[in-house]
């Protein structure tokens, strides 16, 4: 069985770098940029740095390790750098042991994910889902086929999709970026009773025609008893993201929420292997397993009849 192998390590140095400029009188700033702490996915060293000099609030969340960070600034240039080495020790399993959760044995922490949320609005999509996905077999392979469908009916194209565009918007204009992709593929999941959750990370691996690098966004789905990566975009190697936040969708998880007058310039991000084969550090790549850097959780059992 796979799943017991040794897991793949993989170890990334991550670079972000963000620059605005606030009008008076000062702006209010919730970041999701440090990498998570999970299980399968450690931070061996980090550094924040914020000009002016500005204490941040930190928030940890104990289900998903998503590390968050709030200050004010005044007005004037804010700039916040984040840099961190990052190990990913993935969990990998055998595709075909993979078995859906039904909704009565998932855990408390996954139930949220079954349901519809302001971009993946799958009580909307129930009728169409279930006469595409829902009379394949239950498992990884219908997650796959959902995952396909997606990236065979949407074309990537940058620019293409607002703040406003959600998953019934995706489905129809057929256009979209990587969120895009994400919340259609996480509307349709849900739709036939999977759990699936948004994810932000880097776009490690994707091709240079695209554009510089940039954060990524890309779908978790709870299976057996964890959340295994999928990337519908198709557009990077998903052994190489380094998780930063998850959530319902992307309206949880912005790597930059802002409340005030600001002016943003184009986040800077760089995300590079380290290869080192005496250590076991090996460059991401891709492969047929399936993968999480989530650790594993239990699922409940049926309370016995009194």
């Amino acid at each position: 069985m796979r799943a017991t192998e040794s897991p793949i390590l993989n170890r990334i140095e991550l670079q972000i770098d963000l620059h605005y400029e606030i009008q008076p009188p000062g702006a209010e700033f919730v970041f999701n940029i440090h990498a998570a702490e999970t299980p399968n996915q450690r931070v061996s060293a980090e550094r924040l740095s914020i000009t002016p000099a500005i204490a941040p609030v930190m928030h940890t969340d104990l289900a998903t390790g998503t590390r968050g960070m709030r200050l004010r600034a005044d007005a004037g240039t804010l700039q916040v750098s984040y840099a961190a080495t990052v190990d990913l020790l993935h969990h990998r399993a055998d595709p075909a042991l993979l078995d859906e959760v039904p909704a009565s044995r998932l855990p408390p922490e996954a139930l949220s994910y079954l349901y519809p949320s302001r971009y993946c609005q799958s009580d909307r999509l129930l009728t169409m889902a279930g006469k595409a996905f829902g009379r394949l077999a239950p498992g990884y392979g219908r997650v796959l086929a959902i995952r396909d469908w997606v990236h065979g009916h949407v074309t990537f194209k940058s620019h293409s999709s607002d703040a406003h565009t959600s998953a019934i918007d995706t489905l129809i204009e057929e256009v979209g970026v990587c969120r895009d992709f994400a919340h259609l593929m996480i509307a349709l999941c849900r739709a036939v009773g999977i759990p699936a959750r948004y994810a932000t990370g880097t776009d490690y691996g994707a091709d240079p025609a695209l554009g510089p690098p940039d954060f990524q966004a890309y779908v978790e789905v709870f299976l057996h008893d964890r959340w295994y990566l999928f990337d519908p975009s198709g557009t990077a190697i998903p052994m190489g993201f380094v998780r930063l936040a998850t959530g319902r969708d992307a309206a949880d998880v912005a790597f930059a929420s802002i409340f005030g007058d600001v002016r943003s310039h184009a986040a800077t991000v760089r995300a590079v292997a380290v290869e080192d084969a005496a250590q076991g550090w090996v460059r991401p790549h891709l492969c047929d397993d399936a993968l999480s850097t989530d650790g594993g959780v239990a699922t409940a059992q049926p309370a016995l009849a009194a």
